[in-house]
């Protein structure tokens, strides 16, 4: 039989069929196979694993069919120490069975940080640093020097710190800075209407030191306390334009908006 007749043959239909049939059979079991092993169309919402223990979170997680694993640890104070305070994927997203949550957990021990130097350079130069290592300023002092603003000491405390040592980050840095002139004053900063974190720059750029903080009988809560504004400070500034450098500001703050009008508006 030639090809050409083959190709219009019976027998040749019949083999077409059985091939196109065994085809699409076997994409049928390939896709159903593939649906069943990566079960398709089946997910669940990821619990939210923030603020529990690993401990506590790996149980859940096993109730759920799901794997846990810590990628990190950081420290905050706003969070117990070994509880969960990231997780990827996040809560409510949908999963399938066996997939693997990366948290992050709150260390148990603060960053510590390796001291730069910060003596015999500028106060407005060690005071950048101290903001890109993480730490805070503390209390400004002034000793007589030939250098005006020439940071001569720090301390912790009333430990003096040196180059490379190692302090825990967010520690307190005081600071004692030469001064040329004797009873050196500085323009007195207008904070009323601020809010603290921006009132404590400010005094800091001043070259003053923050005071007592004197919250009024309207901060009831920790979120009171972050948006509460300042409404009298002393010295005020409707008293005195100037001050010594090295003096505290004592700041009182509310979060009554009518009392914040009538204390600005003075």
């Amino acid at each position: 039989m030639s090809f050409k007749k083959f190709l219009v043959s019976r027998v040749f239909f019949l083999n077409l069929i059985i091939a196109i049939i065994l085809v699409v059979v076997i994409i049928f079991f390939i896709r159903q196979s593939l649906n069943t092993y990566t079960r398709h169309g089946q997910s669940r919402p990821v619990p939210n694993f923030i603020g529990m223990s690993p401990t506590e979170a790996i149980e859940i997680a096993e109730q759920q069919n799901l794997k846990i694993i810590v990628i990190d640890s950081v420290f905050t104070e706003e969070v117990m120490p070994g509880k969960i305070i990231e997780q990827v994927p996040y809560e409510g997203l949908g999963v399938k069975e066996n997939r693997t949550i990366f948290i992050t957990i709150n260390s148990t021990q603060k960053e510590q940080v390796v001291l730069p130097k910060l003596t015999d350079i500028s106060f407005r130069q060690a005071q950048v640093l101290v903001g890109n290592w993480g730490l805070q300023i503390g209390e400004i002092s002034y000793k007589p020097s030939e250098y005006n603003n020439l940071v001569l000491k720090v301390k912790q405390d009333t430990i003096e710190l040196f180059q490379g040592d190692i302090v825990l980050k967010g520690s307190i840095i005081n600071f004692i800075v030469g001064r040329d002139t004797e009873n050196e004053e500085t323009p007195l900063p207008n904070l009323k209407g601020d809010n603290i974190e921006s009132a404590k720059k400010v005094i800091t750029d001043a070259m003053l030191n923050f005071g007592v903080l004197i919250y009024d009988e309207t901060i009831l809560t920790a979120e009171d306390s972050i948006n509460a504004t300042i409404w009298k400070q002393s010295p005020d500034v409707n008293a005195r334009t100037f001050v010594r450098m090295g003096t505290s500001i004592d700041l009182w703050v509310t979060i009554d908006e009518e009392k914040i009008i009538r204390a600005t508006e003075k």
